[in-house]
């Protein structure tokens, strides 16, 4: 049995998903999750680092205000797959910012997924290494 891959070409939706995608990022970064919310469908389907589940962006904001005194992203590129009836952008760089002790970070990898649909962001999953920068600042080598 073979089967054959639909290809799928890119489209001005392909890359109107990486615009819409980078906006949404943006006003997530101020943070104003209420214009960030404009480009998302809702319920959003939000996976965050250790697999924290959140359905808007003010979720995620209030988590992150929890683990950062303040947080941006220096966006590096987006990358853009066109799908049927959907494009996947993913979106990766670095984080800088200050933990909530009020030192300073910065370089911290980052790899968002999001899936975009009728000109809106219906899921988005956030890979980052917080994690395994805050071991090591709490001397633990894992």
């Amino acid at each position: 049995m073979s089967a054959i891959a639909r290809v799928v070409a890119p489209s001005d939706e392909t890359s109107a998903a990486a615009e819409i995608v980078e906006r949404f990022l943006v006003a997530s970064m101020v943070p104003d999750p209420e214009t960030a919310a404009r480009y998302i469908a809702e319920p959003l389907k939000l996976t965050f680092t250790g697999g924290r589940n959140f359905t808007h962006p003010r979720e995620s904001t209030a988590f992150n205000a929890k683990r950062y005194k303040w947080v941006k992203k220096a966006m590096e590129r987006s990358d853009v797959v066109p799908g049927v009836s959907e494009t996947i952008v993913y979106n990766t760089g670095t984080l800088y910012g200050e933990w909530p002790d009020g030192t300073k970070f910065e370089g911290n990898r980052y790899v968002d997924r999001f899936v975009v649909r009728g000109g809106k962001v219906v899921q988005m999953d956030v890979w980052n290494d917080s994690a395994e920068r805050i071991l090591i600042r709490n001397g633990i080598d894992a």
